[in-house]
């Protein structure tokens, strides 16, 4: 089955096949700048599951919480960031979970960086929880 991501204003566009290999909700530092929010929830696929990336779209490379590079891609028209390689899960594509506009996706399997989390912030008992990202172990 194929999946669809876009931007807010649909420019910029990801087509993937199948379902994810993980989803993740992340407290890190860097997903709390990305999202603009408290944490970020996102979906990780192989390379060979990216079908098409469509519209342009500039790109900005930093050091994550782990200390390894995170190469994120944004539209140049609103802003969102759609899609994300990152050094912790190689030979995939990390996409924003809300870029789907799916209330149906797959729930996070795991909660990463719970060391930064903010203090309201709670996850369900039964969700493992780290406070570095060892979800990608096995991803």
């Amino acid at each position: 089955m194929s999946k669809k991501a876009s931007c807010s204003c649909g420019e910029l566009q990801v087509d993937v096949s199948g379902e994810p290999k993980i989803v993740v909700a992340c407290s890190c530092t860097n997903c709390q700048k990305r999202t603009g929010s408290v944490f970020g929830v996102s979906a990780y696929f192989a390379n060979d599951q990216v079908v098409a990336k469509n519209g342009e779209f500039k790109s900005f490379t930093s050091t994550g919480d782990s200390g390894g590079k995170i190469e994120r891609h944004f539209c140049p028209h609103c802003g969102s960031t759609v899609f994300w390689e990152a050094g912790f899960v190689p030979h995939s594509i990390g996409i924003a979970v809300g870029c789907f506009s799916d209330p149906k996706f797959p729930k996070p399997i795991a909660a990463a960086w719970c060391a930064s989390k903010h203090e309201w912030v709670s996850f369900p008992n039964t969700m493992p929880t780290s406070n570095n990202q060892d979800f990608s172990k096995g991803a």
